[in-house]
């Protein structure tokens, strides 16, 4: 139970982290409406610094749980979340090439896993 809290906060990081592209992407659009006068072009500057601020903090927190190539594996499920938010929050498109890129990623995640867990089980018989 405990290690599946552990993967449950790395997953959760992450997710956290994606949005570093969302405020990035507000901010582009702020810039683009109204310049370097606009405020809200600032706001997302911040937000988007302080995402990696606290990304960064739990990262340090986490990876002491990991090897770092579980704790890098999972970390690539970014991907997964920054075309969650571009097709939710900006009504982009997905095409059959993310799909696959998507599924490529995803499979080398749950082959790095689970082979760390073979190697975990190994080591305790």
């Amino acid at each position: 139970m405990e290690r599946l809290k552990d993967y449950l906060f790395l997953h959760l990081s992450v997710m956290m982290f994606s949005f570093t592209s969302v405020f990035s992407k507000f901010a582009s659009r702020e810039f683009n409406a109204g310049g370097l006068k606009n405020p809200r072009l600032y706001l997302f500057v911040f937000l988007m610094f302080f995402v990696c601020f606290l990304y960064a903090f739990c990262w340090q927190k986490i990876i002491k749980k990991f090897d770092l190539n579980i704790g890098f594996a999972n970390r690539s499920v970014y991907l997964l979340w920054s075309q969650l938010w571009a097709v939710t929050i900006f009504g982009e498109h997905l095409t059959v090439r993310n799909v696959i890129g998507l599924f490529i990623v995803l499979a080398g995640v749950i082959v790095v896993s689970l082979s760390a867990g073979k190697d975990e089980n190994a080591g305790n018989a």
